[in-house]
């Protein structure tokens, strides 16, 4: 299947795969516990967070998106919205009670990814669960580490899923670091290519 660029017509579908690919994430469950609460705000999250790679960042995937990899390349890697008004409401409307663990989240994520924006950021992989074990999630993500190749920078990603280090691991990544958000929350490891 062919790995493209994906628009705003593949928004629907990629909202979709990204929402059921995360829905059983450490990182996800920790942030929302109540599987209804999940339930009804990961969509919102992950729509988000699909606009934004739209406007920051390189949204690869299979042309069904069906797998999908949100990406961030230099320049664009710490970039957030300025807190205005406006987009505390819209965090407000997609986290709801859960805001204080997502900031904590962001925050954390924040510090341990490497400094700087020479970098190419994987922000998220995902592959819709009746397509996992074909291949795409891999095929997917060499794409990116191809335009990472192109533009000459080090890739770089962080997981909460222990079983992904491994699939990372034998895409080149190697581990820099293990870290906890908080004594209670999602343990990580932050990875990058050695290039």
């Amino acid at each position: 299947m062919e790995i493209v660029e994906l628009g705003k017509s593949a928004r629907d579908a990629a909202i979709a795969t990204l929402s059921a690919a995360f829905s059983n994430d450490p990182a996800i469950c920790w942030l929302f516990p109540d599987p209804r609460t999940r339930a009804r705000r990961l969509p919102l999250l992950m729509g988000w967070t699909f606009d934004d790679h739209l406007t920051n960042g390189l949204v690869l995937g299979t042309t069904d998106a069906g797998a999908v990899t949100l990406w961030r390349p230099p320049g664009t890697v710490h970039r957030h919205d300025a807190l205005t008004p406006p987009v505390i409401l819209k965090f407000l409307r997609i986290f709801g009670t859960a805001i204080v663990r997502a900031e904590r989240i962001d925050r954390a994520i924040g510090m341990h990814i490497l400094p700087g924006e020479e970098l190419f950021y994987l922000r998220m992989a995902a592959v819709r669960p009746e397509q996992q074990g074909k291949g795409l999630g891999g095929k997917t993500i060499r794409a990116g580490l191809a335009h990472s190749a192109r533009a000459g920078k080090r890739p770089v990603l962080e997981t909460a899923t222990a079983s992904n280090v491994g699939l990372y691991q034998r895409l080149g990544y190697e581990v820099v670091e293990e870290w906890d958000v908080s004594r209670a929350g999602p343990h990580f490891w932050t990875m990058a290519h050695p290039r």
